[in-house]
């Protein structure tokens, strides 16, 4: 969705200039080409071409040692990229961060009402911070399945440019945040951006990066699982704001019926529990209508026979003789505690666990962290784990970009042998591609990115770049051998001729995106990897083609 503008503005853009080309252009020529005129060279080609021509001939001379060197230099690419490490999408800065507290288990409305102002204190430690708005509990329309022990506070931040200097980017802020909450005990904390979290919750379910789910069906040892699986990824360098989703637990009254004094008393365990329901929970006996408002008239003791553990086991059973009992006589009530909420997906229960990464890329934190877990944390039979949240959007971008680039490279290459009718000039164009790439990966190691979806795209558009480049010099080679001349000479003349063209696309592809490469405003995070990307690749691809490629 992101990138979808950009490729319908690059395909509308690519037509109207095959259509111009071939309209209003040899119209335009004819008239502007009817009377002679002296042909003007610009300064900057002449001190271009003086630079190229010796370059060139040494390159003609040594084609062994350039092969080598491209190699090398292949070679080194290779071993970089994996070291780059991947990512969905750079983050994205909002200008606001969106911190989710999950406060003690039995922790009241009153009590979270009093610990907020000490919680919004902590953050507005930080000087960047504007405003904070907070909002407890859960929604009451229902629509969000969070307890009622949820805390999410909006903290709205000041412009980039007002930070301090020490701190640079949203990893330093939250950082100091995070250190700022440690020493308040029993709370987890996550923290996330609006729009970010909306769309994390939507992915997995759950807020956080990455989502590991543990399906099964006991609680307790999901519960377990849950626990170790939370502080093995801890460990892993990167792991940040790790927790157990809705791992809380609420006091339950326990009714243990005993089955052995039940056919003493000539009682049903059915109808015991309907009864013992009915008493503290109400059942629905009849309904009220009041003009078109209808009300359930629900029946159930009176509070004073069911407010503690004494007056529930003096509630009295009635027995089918007419008398009546205590329920102490055939059960046993005690306080307990038990899950406040149950998970479920596709049918099954499971526990999250939820994490972030900073200050590491996604791709290899995830591997290491999978590693760490499966080795560490064995699952009983029956049980299942996932791993899931950006990753899991990441996975499914890249597997559509193994698909998408190998189809392209096969069409550009049905294109190429179409326009040259050769095996050779199309195979020999397509070997200079992956070197005209290398900028682009050296472009992404000094700006310190990891590959993402927005580098790749990039690529792609290197991939066009590289090609275009390699077509106009096997053309002006092929026209010059058709002429007559020898290989040689074919070779370097059509390569130098080529020269203004190959200089003229390289420049207005990295100057026109140079700004976005550079840029640090609040948007920029998205399309800096593109940029950076293709001005860096642009440099490479034009160097390739006019010194490797002949």
């Amino acid at each position: 969705r992101i990138f979808a503008p950009l490729a319908h503005t690059v395909v509308s853009a690519l037509l109207g200039a095959l259509l111009v080309s071939f309209t209003l252009v040899p119209a335009l020529l004819y008239f502007s080409l009817r009377k002679p005129r002296v042909q003007r060279i610009s300064p900057l080609l002449v001190w271009a071409q003086r630079g190229f021509e010796p370059l060139l001939a040494w390159a003609m001379r040594n084609g062994l040692a350039v092969s080598i060197a491209c190699a090398c230099v292949l070679v080194a690419c290779g071993v970089l990229m994996p070291r780059l490490g991947s990512e969905f999408l750079p983050a994205l800065n909002e200008g606001a961060l969106y911190v989710t507290f999950t406060l003690p288990d039995n922790i009241s409305t009153e009590q979270g009402r009093a610990l907020t102002p000490l919680l919004k204190q902590k953050l507005r430690k930080s000087p960047e911070v504007v405003e904070a708005l907070s909002q407890l509990g859960r929604p009451e329309d229902g629509t969000d399945p969070t307890l009622p022990n949820n805390l999410e506070i909006f903290v709205k931040l000041k412009p980039l440019s007002e930070w301090r200097e020490e701190i640079k980017n949203l990893d330093a802020l939250t950082f100091e945040m995070a250190q700022n909450l440690s020493d308040i005990p029993g709370i987890d904390y996550n923290f996330s951006q609006p729009i970010r979290d909306n769309v994390a919750e939507n992915i997995s379910g759950q807020f956080g990066q990455i989502a590991v789910k543990i399906y099964g069906d006991d609680l307790v040892q999901l519960q377990t699982l849950a626990d170790a699986v939370r502080d093995e990824s801890a460990s892993v360098p990167g792991a940040a704001d790790v927790g157990v989703v809705k791992a809380s637990e609420s006091p339950q009254i326990v009714v243990h019926l005993d089955r052995d004094a039940l056919p003493r008393y000539d009682l049903d365990m059915g109808l015991v529990q309907d009864y013992i329901e009915t008493s503290l929970g109400g059942h629905v006996a009849t309904e009220l209508w009041e003009g078109q408002r209808r009300f359930d008239v629900t029946v159930r003791l009176p509070p004073a026979s069911r407010s503690d553990l004494s007056s529930i086991r003096a509630i009295k059973l009635p027995l089918k003789d007419g008398s009546v009992i205590p329920l102490s006589a055939v059960a046993q009530v005690s306080l307990g505690s038990g899950r406040a909420a149950i998970t479920r997906e596709n049918g099954k229960r499971y526990v999250g666990v939820r994490m972030n990464v900073r200050g590491r890329d996604l791709g290899s934190f995830v591997m290491e962290a999978r590693e760490r877990v499966a080795r560490k944390v064995p699952l009983p039979d029956g049980y299942e784990l996932t791993w899931g949240g950006e990753f899991e959007n990441q996975q499914r971008a890249m597997a559509r970009l193994r698909l998408v680039i190998p189809i392209g490279l096969l069409l550009t290459f049905l294109l190429l042998f179409s326009t040259f009718g050769t095996l050779f000039d199309s195979l020999v164009i397509m070997a200079v591609v992956p070197l005209a790439l290398v900028g682009g990966v050296a472009g992404l190691a000094i700006a310190g990115m990891p590959l993402s979806v927005s580098a790749a795209v990039g690529f792609i558009a290197l991939l066009g770049q590289a090609v275009l480049n390699g077509v106009l010099i096997v053309s002006a080679i092929r026209a010059r051998l058709a002429a007559g001349q020898p290989l040689e000479q074919a070779v370097q003349q059509g390569t130098f001729e080529r020269l203004r063209a190959v200089l003229m696309t390289a420049f207005l592809a990295s100057l026109g995106l140079l700004p976005a490469a550079l840029s640090h405003a609040i948007g920029s995070e998205t399309q800096r990897p593109i940029a950076v990307v293709v001005v860096a690749g642009t440099v490479s691809a034009a160097f390739v083609s006019l010194v490797a490629l002949p």
